[in-house]
C-alpha cells in the first residue's frame, strides 16, 4: 500500500488549497479514506473522512462548511479542498487508509496558513 500526498504549501488567511492523495496497492473502491491532521505540539487529529463510494462523509466541526473531501474512483485519488483557511488550520495533513488487519499512511504535505 502506498499513499502520496501533494497540494500543500504556503497561502494567506482566507485563501484556498487543495490536497490530493494518490493511492495504490489495495482495492481502492472498497475502504474508507480519510485525512488527518498535526500541529506542532498537537495530537493527530481527524479533519474528513469520505466512504469507497463517495456517498458518505464527515467532518470535523472545525472543518465543517470550509473543507470538502472527494474522491475520484477512476484515478485512485482522494482529494481536500480547502476554503477559508485560517492561521489556526496549519499542519501536516495526512491522508490515511484502513486496509485490514493495518493502518496506512501518507508522508504528509505541509499546510501553512499565514499573511
Amino acid at each position: 500500500v502506498q499513499l502520496v500526498e501533494s497540494g500543500g504549501g504556503l497561502v494567506q488567511p482566507g485563501g484556498s488549497l487543495r490536497l490530493s492523495c494518490a493511492a495504490s496497492g489495495f482495492t481502492f473502491t472498497r475502504h474508507t479514506m480519510s485525512w488527518y491532521r498535526q500541529a506542532p505540539g498537537k495530537e493527530r487529529e481527524l479533519v474528513a473522512a469520505i466512504d469507497g463510494a463517495g456517498g458518505s462523509t464527515n467532518y470535523a466541526d472545525s472543518v465543517k462548511g470550509r473543507f470538502t473531501i472527494s474522491r475520484d474512483n477512476t484515478k485512485n485519488t482522494v482529494y481536500l479542498q480547502m476554503n477559508s483557511l485560517k492561521p489556526e488550520d496549519t499542519a501536516v495533513y495526512y491522508c490515511r487508509a484502513v486496509v485490514p488487519p493495518s493502518i496506512y499512511w501518507g508522508q504528509g504535505t505541509q499546510v501553512t496558513v499565514s499573511s
